[in-house]
């Protein structure tokens, strides 16, 4: 590869980290985003609104993150007298520190690559 690069230049890797099965993506940068406002709002509607997301593309998001996980991420509750809400369940929680910490070590597999390039 090296000998492809131009010496004037400077070259960096760039990617996203996603995890897939063949139902298609379960958890990347923007599901865990996701997850991490529902934390934080108590709500599916909220988090989509601080997203700039619909409400139906956050649904089918979190739809498609519980039909994917042994144990849902997100739990809801229907309103009611008390109103309704979202929270992020103890498996949700492990799955956003998990997913931090897989990324995290992408974005070092990345600068060790990237060095590698710059030794030419």
């Amino acid at each position: 590869m090296k000998t492809l690069l131009l010496p004037t230049k400077t070259y960096r890797l760039n990617g996203r980290l996603w995890l897939e099965s063949e139902d298609g993506r379960f958890l990347g940068i923007g599901r865990l985003e996701l997850l991490e406002h529902i934390a934080a709002l108590g709500s599916i509607s909220k988090a989509a609104q601080a997203m700039g997301m619909s409400y139906k593309r956050a649904w089918d998001l979190v739809s498609s993150l519980n039909a994917q996980a042994s144990t849902p991420l997100v739990a809801t509750q229907t309103g009611g007298s008390k109103g309704g809400g979202a929270a992020v369940t103890e498996a949700g929680q492990a799955a956003i520190a998990e997913f931090k910490a897989l990324q995290a070590r992408f974005q070092e597999f990345m600068a060790l690559e990237t060095n590698r390039l710059q030794d030419r």
